[in-house]
């Protein structure tokens, strides 16, 4: 049977007070460069500022789904009514798929939060910067790896 020691005990005690409680930031906070780059404030304030996009978006999809499917019993005899209407559920469609694709974005830059490489380009390292993070919070690359590129993408499509 083993033995465990009044020591071993306070240290597993004192190491599970010093886990941090998540931090809570006002609703009016905005990072600021005089800040550690990438603190917990900051963090939070993104995760935050992401899971919000977040519910936003699905909840527009989710109105333009129930919409979209109302509009599904109207079948016009005009074939030029239908034409049109096909088209307009095709755009929409486009629109749902972008989104869908922006949530999967959303939720990679979670995780890169909660790994605590948020901020941070996944090519060089290098801060992506707060300025770029406000205006695109999916952002991945600093602004010199995002340039190199799209010019890759620019000489490869004219290929």
């Amino acid at each position: 049977m083993t033995k465990i020691s009044k020591s071993s005990t306070k240290k597993t005690n004192t190491a599970l007070l010093k886990k941090k409680s998540p931090i809570k930031i006002s609703k009016n906070y905005i990072p600021k460069n005089t800040e550690k780059y990438m603190c917990e404030k900051h963090r939070a304030y993104f995760k935050s500022k992401l899971q919000e996009w977040k519910k936003e978006i699905v909840k527009t999809n989710n109105e333009a789904l129930y919409n979209g499917s109302i509009d599904d019993s109207s079948v016009s005899a005009d074939i030029v009514d239908q034409a049109n209407s096909y088209t307009d559920k095709t755009v929409e469609m486009k629109a749902i798929n972008r989104q869908i694709k922006l949530i999967s974005k959303i939720d990679k830059a979670l995780i890169r939060i909660k790994d605590n490489i948020y901020g941070f380009c996944t090519e060089t390292a290098e801060p992506i910067g707060l300025k770029r993070l406000m205006a695109r919070p999916i952002a991945e690359l600093c602004i010199a790896a995002q340039e190199k590129h799209e010019k890759e993408e620019k000489v490869y499509a004219d290929d």
